[in-house]
């Protein structure tokens, strides 16, 4: 007797948690296509297996949702729970936001999860403020410069039509004496085919996401930055799951960081390949190109620290410690 009260009341419980479902939504930017958006999939699958189907996340890829401006403000304002961002974009409305949009302070993937830790106490502390909590993050493959023309120092940007998407980019842009355009992701492959941009600076995946080979045939190996992209959580939604839910949701994220730093150092080769499959040429930047771009780096950095004041000069030092 006994034991068919409890499998009834096995079947109750059970039945309860299947009722119980909550549901997310998860806007990016990006193409379901790009390997963060992958990663994201694979997240939301993993927080569906470990909170044993209590939690499902709805991805909603390509700013389908909300557009990259306005990601950070939904999940702030609780109209989506999840989102991701990048990074840099926010620099505007904090410095340290923008810390690895610098170009030149951390140009490998080993240098930029070492400001990633340098950086990550001042960004959970600032997100918290804003009702958010930081998931994870993933670095971009490194930044090099697509250009219709071959260049042979900066010198040879000067008048280009450059696309402009973050304040770092803008003004790399001004520095080398471009004419900075602003171009979301979603309007790159428009841009390039009409003419309104001839140049601008990303990762191999964004060029291939993009087919910018077929507008652009060089591409020039910087390494310049690795920006991030992070994963962001609206704190009340996380606050009102119960504990398990919490756990499965911090455990996939978790593995989703380990596994997109991984992700995108294997797919940085294998875009730089399907770039020259396509009829993109990448080279690696004469010592002259090397040499000016680092001035601009170093203009920059200057100008970070002092905008960002003793909290962003706490970071690059702590950073160079490392």
């Amino acid at each position: 007797m006994n034991h068919k009260f409890g499998i009834a009341l096995a079947g109750l419980t059970l039945g309860a948690a299947a009722f119980a479902q909550t549901k997310w939504d998860l806007p990016t930017a990006y193409p379901a296509s790009n390997f963060h958006t992958e990663n994201i999939t694979q997240f939301a699958s993993d927080v569906d297996k470990g909170s044993a189907g209590k939690l499902k996340i709805t991805v909603h890829s390509n700013a389908s949702l909300f557009k990259a401006p306005e990601i950070k403000r939904a999940v702030q304002g609780g109209q989506a729970q999840l989102g991701e961002i990048l990074l840099v974009n926010y620099q505007n409305e904090w410095q340290l936001f923008g810390a690895d949009g610098i170009p030149f302070l951390a140009d490998s993937y080993d240098a930029a999860w070492k400001l990633y830790q340098a950086q990550k106490p001042a960004l959970e502390k600032k997100l918290a403020e804003q009702g958010i909590q930081l998931l994870y993050t993933v670095a971009w493959p490194p930044q090099g410069i697509f250009v219709k023309k071959p260049i042979a120092s900066a010198a040879d940007l000067k008048g280009v039509k450059w696309r402009a998407y973050s304040p770092a980019t803008a003004r790399i842009g001004e520095l080398v004496g471009a004419q900075a355009v602003t171009v979301q992701q979603a309007e790159l492959s428009q841009a390039m085919a009409t003419g309104v941009i001839e140049s601008y600076m990303s990762s191999g995946s964004t060029g291939y996401d993009t087919k910018t080979y077929e507008y652009i045939k060089n591409f020039y190996d910087t390494q310049a930055w690795l920006p991030k992209n992070a994963v962001l959580m609206n704190k009340k939604a996380f606050d009102a799951l119960d504990k398990p839910t919490q756990d499965a949701v911090l455990k996939a994220a978790a593995d989703a960081e380990k596994r997109g730093w991984d992700l995108s150092k294997k797919k940085n080769l294998e875009y730089l390949d399907l770039l020259k499959k396509n009829g993109m040429t990448v080279h690696v930047p004469s010592a002259q190109l090397k040499s000016d771009m680092k001035k601009v780096g170093d203009t920059m950095i200057k100008e970070w620290t002092e905008k960002a004041g003793p909290e962003g000069q706490a970071v690059v030092d702590a950073y160079k410690k490392m």
